[in-house]
């Protein structure tokens, strides 16, 4: 193959993902209007179910046009030899490869989040405002901004660079002690994260004592859930929707509500929500997903392996020099179908751990409050009721509202 061939190659790569994935939009597009099935009549009222349809098609013709701008600006960085400009711009102020990358890959992510911030003001303070979820002000919106784009250059950068020191010092078998690194910061991050990262950005505060804390407990102890605590987080400070989620394992697990989800659901209905998330615990779904997260690492870092040193990698991109850099770039591409195929996988598994949480829940509380809680989800955050069956498939880790419905009352 030659430099031409697999410029070419990546080209259409990238425009046959778009294709896909916005041929997968207009068939779920094409069923915002399908008749409600019977289970599922008394979720919105008539009047909130267009208002339903309204905000998906709201987001349908944003994301629509949004990811076309973002195509047609990739294709001509492509063209236009962006990225040896910014390779040769690296090179230019250091001589040191590790820091060549990081200048380079910084470059790359402080210009494409200044290109997309545009999309996402209007996101949040165009679509998600006149649909009455916004509570983000404009100054909380930059200052996350700026915080994220502080740890991506602090946490992200600092990887890459042990990973591109590995890679000069060990060669091809570099991937072996990426993977280890990886997987260590994986199994951090899994433990620590509501305590290191989440506190970065919204408030946690354990959940005032009362009646709802008392049957949590009482239900935590009947099942055997050691509970160091449930938080309660300030979602309310950026959104009117409503969540729960189970993080950490062993000592640090805990459970964390979205203060949204207190107002808007009974203590039953939250309860439910609870049990579903210790149904992730005790059905070992979170160590499942922890070492499939690994597994799968390590597969894409062996394959990165493979090509890395190519130098028609780099060559393809219109730059003379190879480097670990401009391999990544290029391979990132190459490996993206196969990353859809394993994102699917991943899917599959996820909406059958979904099915399995769903059934303890019913099993240990009750699974008419669970239903109630759904659908008052459902009904809160507007969501499709009715999506394509395709889009299920491909995109969704969670059954549909009428399937876990459906299932809960086998």
């Amino acid at each position: 193959m030659t430099p031409n061939s697999l410029f070419y190659l990546l080209i259409a790569i990238i425009v046959i993902v778009f294709l896909i994935d916005s041929l997968l939009d207009i068939l779920n597009a094409r069923h915002y209007n399908n008749t409600i099935p019977e289970e599922l009549e008394d979720v919105y009222p008539d009047d909130e179910y267009q208002k339903s349809i309204d905000y998906k098609k709201a987001n349908f013709n944003f994301k629509l046009v949004s990811s076309t701008v973002s195509l047609v600006i990739m294709l001509l960085f492509f063209f236009l030899d962006g990225f040896a400009l910014i390779d040769n711009l690296a090179r230019s102020i250091s001589n040191n490869s590790i820091l060549v990358g990081l200048i380079f890959f910084g470059i790359i992510m402080i210009g494409s989040d200044i290109m997309s911030t545009p999309a996402a003001y209007y996101k949040i303070f165009v679509i998600e405002e006149k649909f009455g979820f916004n509570k983000t002000t404009v100054k909380t919106f930059f200052i996350d901004k700026i915080k994220s784009l502080i740890m991506m250059m602090i946490v992200g950068g600092g990887l890459l660079a042990i990973i591109i020191w590995f890679y000069e010092l060990t060669g091809r078998t570099f991937w072996v002690y990426a993977w280890v690194l990886v997987s260590l910061f994986t199994l951090m991050m899994n433990m620590f994260y509501a305590k290191l990262i989440v506190p970065i950005f919204n408030k946690q505060t354990p959940l005032e004592p009362g009646e709802l804390r008392d049957t949590i407990e009482a239900y935590s102890k009947k099942v055997g859930f050691q509970l160091k605590d449930v938080f309660v987080i300030d979602g309310s400070k950026r959104s009117t929707k409503a969540n729960a989620y189970f993080s950490g394992i062993g000592n640090e697990k805990r459970i964390t509500l979205y203060d949204t989800l207190i107002k808007d659901l009974s203590k039953e209905e939250i309860v439910a929500v609870l049990a579903h998330e210790v149904g992730h615990y005790k059905k070992r779904h979170v160590i499942f997903n922890l070492l499939l997260s690994v597994g799968l690492t390590g597969l894409t870092l062996w394959f990165l392996s493979l090509f890395i040193a190519n130098p028609l990698l780099s060559e393809a991109l219109g730059i003379t020099v190879p480097s670990f850099h401009i391999g990544l770039i290029a391979f990132g591409i190459l490996y993206s179908p196969i990353s859809e195929v394993t994102g699917l996988i991943m899917n599959v598994v996820s909406r059958i751990f979904e099915y399995q949480a769903d059934n303890y829940a019913k099993k240990t509380y009750d699974g008419e409050a669970l239903i109630n809680s759904l659908k008052k989800l459902s009904k809160n955050n507007l969501s499709n009721l009715t999506p394509h069956p395709a889009m299920v498939y491909i995109h969704y880790s969670h059954p549909t509202l009428l399937q876990r419905i459906k299932k809960l009352r086998e």
